[in-house]
């Protein structure tokens, strides 16, 4: 791409001074009224690996197109290396993510949503153009997103006194069990809806303290690469969430024979997709979790579900003696 500037760049410095050359200053404005008329620069939305933007270390890009067929932008087509650095980044994070205060990790997200509705604007656009609805539906899903991101902020601090436990013992014991994150969870999103989709299956996952490799929408993820902005200018710390684009087909053999990814939830109803995705798993005993919803679906209650936090975590029991 930059030799292509850069030829033009100085093919049009020739020119200019050949119209100075020839007494014909009045047409240099209009030379340059036309050039900056003709010339548009699309946007290369790049990967958000480890807190920073890359682009794919294959130096592949694919095209974003509206549903008639007009070219949006660019977007990078992630590879087999970018997924490694991903769960590499996603790994390096877990840590320091799950050590934090449930409370602490519920403001996080809370602050993601309120950076969310201050661009809200933007996403609004970026769903109106990818998929071709007009503006009243997009500013739905937008909102949609924004509650659902608040309404599992609110789950942080509360999901371990609801699904933990005191049990009984026969023994002069205090018998706990609670849960804890299961470490380096990969999220594959639906096509569609790309934005309240992608929100609603990585706010249960990483609540908890685990951390994600996100492989947006295949069909329309430039939503979802303006979402990983957005949680680059929040608190959320580098590497908790690390955001793909690019096609599944390519990555989904790699995803399920990673020896270093926890769990895998699959949004996108693919049964192809879930089979290869399943294969892997029995290798290394890995999670898997369907999240079979039809795109209306998850505009609904059955998107909040608090069972869903349950799939990427632990239960641990601890015994306790109780003193005399």
């Amino acid at each position: 791409m930059r030799p292509v500037g850069f030829a033009n760049f100085f093919c049009a410095k020739a020119q200019v001074f050949t119209l100075r050359r020839r007494g014909k200053t009045g047409n240099i404005a209009h030379f340059f009224d036309t050039m900056s008329a003709n010339l548009e620069v699309r946007k290369t939305y790049k990967l958000y690996i480890g807190g920073a933007f890359v682009r794919s270390e294959s130096g592949r890009y694919l095209p974003a197109t509206a549903p008639d067929g007009n070219h949006l932008d660019n977007y990078c087509h992630a590879s087999r290396k970018d997924f490694r650095d991903a769960v590499t980044a996603a790994r390096g994070a877990f840590d320091g993510w799950a050590k934090k205060t449930a409370y602490l990790r519920g403001q996080i997200l809370y602050r993601a949503a309120e950076m969310l509705q201050s661009r809200s604007g933007e996403l609004v656009n970026e769903i109106a153009r990818s998929i071709g609805v007009g503006a009243a539906n997009a500013e739905a899903e937008v909102s949609t997103t924004i509650d659902r991101l608040v309404h599992y902020a609110g789950w942080t601090d509360k999901y371990q006194q609801v699904f933990g436990a005191v049990n009984p013992v026969a023994t002069s014991h205090f018998n706990f069990t609670t849960p804890e994150p299961t470490g380096v969870v990969v999220i594959l999103a639906p096509d569609e809806p790309p934005l309240a989709a992608l929100v609603s299956l990585i706010a249960p996952v990483i609540l908890s303290g685990n951390t994600a490799v996100v492989l947006a929408s295949e069909r329309h993820p430039l939503a979802a690469a303006t979402f990983s902005e957005i949680l680059a200018t929040s608190d959320l710390p580098g590497g908790v969430v690390n955001l793909l684009t690019g096609k599944r087909s390519e990555l989904a053999l790699h995803i399920s024979g990673h020896m270093d990814v926890n769990a895998i939830v699959d949004g996108t109803g693919d049964a192809a997709l879930g089979a290869v995705l399943h294969e892997g798993t029995s290798k290394n005993l890995k999670r898997y979790a369907a999240r079979a919803l039809a795109p209306e679906e998850w505009f609904s209650d059955k998107a909040e579900d608090p069972y869903w936090i349950l799939e990427t975590v632990e239960f641990k029991t601890a015994w306790h003696p109780i003193g005399i």
